[in-house]
């Protein structure tokens, strides 16, 4: 296969994939929009809706800047810090929270947090009642940070450690201090992420439901998302929930459109691939600002996880193993979350290789550049769809065609894939610049393409951002309740809904147990995510 070739196929299927997203958003959205059934969407601008409007964009911007402050220190220690014991557990114990059903993640929460939780039982014993209260503002402010902190701190980290060595020992040659290090090395790299970074948070946080609804403690704390929520569930007015996505939509993309202009993109630097060795982390007083910062991290990641193996520790997990209930969700949970990493990371590797082949060439044309902004706007904008709207719609789509039960599986699998998108794309994107900036021109030279430059050139160096971008996809799926909520049934059972089943009927025990369980899972895709993540560490460092 020439060149020229290979790239004609990979536009064809970047377009492909663009074209899927596309078109399964589209019917969803069209379709509630034809079953509307007359409702008014002239009533976008009332009250109510400015109120939830301000308040979605007051508690999505603190979260945002709270959890990337916290992030990066944290970012910068354990790449300053890489060979302390236990260093690899405290990143997979950050990975942790997005593999989390957001019900399973709150109630964990309450447990530390709540009236009595184990902080409040140990301020109240010093002689203060009920100081800290977890519902409103700052118990949603708490949970997007423990969510979304981790995630932040993860990519920022894998941003520094893409730094070429050669900056490292130039800086301990010229006797740099920490803070010239930070300003010269470090910021510019994490400044080109921040934009992607936060507007992929904010995303998340403006879209936020089953926390805002958990911890929001009454009206005063609804959200956008909320509103669309109870406009198709109670309400049944498409037109409105369109019209609120619209201006969900609309909000989000105005911030990611000051964002881009923020920060430049990150700089891709020559390196000559020689291992990295950091001197700047060697000094008492930076190993002691490193050591309160991860100490900091891990009891604010890890205590609520200690709350809920205490909780789950509880049930009676011998019988719940032997559920036939159980083996049928795990299985189910299993087979969808597989499907789904497998679609995301797919159509996402293929749509940002796609990218850089249509902007390669240096003067490439209008219809390149449009190609490659829709697909770089697709992997942002997928999240502002409420899996809700999807769902709602695709029923609606394949109710003429007889029992809906029969496709969930596949619609469950497609919005769980689309869901994934945006964090597939973070993870993968700079990686996939930085390795094309390396090594395009030299494997053109050579003529290397196809099935060989795909074994030789591009598994090794990005075989780590793939598997944690397809970990991270797996424990997404699995703690899906979105999706599964519109479709699940007796036939169709997924691990987070039989939570969600236990919890309803007041089997709190089993639900805790199911939640251990569920959370041991995730650690188990973060450590085969993170797999080989020591061994290539050694070898820079060597």
């Amino acid at each position: 296969m020439s060149g020229a070739a290979e790239k004609r196929m990979t536009i064809a299927a970047g377009v492909f994939s663009l074209g899927g997203i596309l078109l399964f958003v589209g019917l969803a959205v069209i379709v509630l929009l034809a079953q509307s059934g007359g409702g008014d969407a002239g009533a976008l601008f009332d009250t109510y809706v400015w109120r939830v409007t301000s308040f979605t964009l007051l508690q999505a911007s603190l979260s945002t800047i709270l959890s990337v402050l916290f992030a990066i220190p944290v970012a910068r220690a354990l790449a300053r810090q890489a060979s302390f014991p236990g260093r690899i557990w405290l990143l997979r114990l950050m990975a942790l929270p997005l593999g989390l059903p957001a019900l399973v993640a709150a109630l964990g929460l309450i447990q530390v947090w709540g009236r009595q939780g184990f902080l409040n039982t140990g301020l109240v014993a010093l002689g203060l009642e009920e100081p800290i209260s977890i519902y409103g503002l700052f118990g949603i402010l708490l949970a997007h940070v423990f969510f979304n902190m981790p995630l932040a701190a993860r990519l920022m980290l894998a941003g520094i450690e893409r730094i070429p060595g050669e900056y490292w020992r130039t800086a301990a040659n010229l006797g740099m201090p920490s803070a010239a290090v930070f300003r010269l090395i470090e910021w510019p790299a994490i400044r080109g992420l921040l934009p992607g970074i936060a507007g992929l948070i904010f995303m998340l946080c403006a879209t936020s439901f089953t926390l805002v609804l958990t911890l929001g403690g009454g009206p005063a704390a609804s959200t956008i998302e909320v509103a669309i929520y109870q406009a198709l569930r109670f309400d049944f007015d498409p037109p409105r929930a369109i019209a609120l996505s619209g201006l969900q939509i609309a909000l989000t993309g105005a911030l990611l459109l000051v964002l881009k202009f923020v920060a430049p993109p990150p700089q891709e630097s020559e390196t000559s691939g020689k291992a990295t060795r950091r001197f700047d982390g060697l000094r008492g007083r930076s190993r002691l600002a490193d050591a309160l910062w991860l100490i900091l991290a891990l009891i604010f990641v890890g205590l609520p996880f200690v709350a809920i193996a205490y909780s789950g520790l509880q049930a009676d997990l011998a019988r719940l193993l032997r559920d036939p209930a159980f083996h049928r969700a795990l299985a189910t949970s299993a087979v969808i979350a597989l499907l789904s990493a497998a679609v995301s990371v797919g159509a996402t590797a293929v749509m940002i290789r796609a990218q850089q082949v249509a902007l390669m060439r240096r003067h490439a044309g209008a219809a390149a550049r449009g190609l490659a902004g829709t697909i770089s706007a697709s992997s942002s904008f997928i999240l502002l769809v409420p899996p809700v709207v999807l769902g709602a719609g695709w029923f609606l789509l394949l109710r003429p065609f007889g029992d809906v039960a029969r496709f969930a599986p596949a619609v469950v699998v497609a919005i769980n894939a689309l869901m994934a998108l945006p964090f597939v794309h973070r993870v993968l994107a700079p990686a996939m610049a930085t390795h094309a900036a390396r090594t395009d021109r030299l494997a053109a030279s050579l003529g290397i393409v196809g099935f060989h430059r795909l074994r030789w050139i591009d598994w090794p160096p990005l075989r780590k951002p793939l598997l944690m971008a397809f970990s991270f996809a797996m424990a997404l799926s699995l703690g899906d309740l979105g999706a599964v909520a519109l479709f699940g049934s007796q036939d169709m059972t997924t691990l987070p809904w039989l939570l969600y089943s236990r919890m309803g009927s007041y089997r709190t025990a089993d639900a805790a147990g199911l939640a251990l369980m569920l959370g041991l899972i995730c650690l188990v895709l973060t450590v085969l995510g993170t797999a080989g993540e020591d061994g290539a560490r050694e070898g820079r460092n060597a």
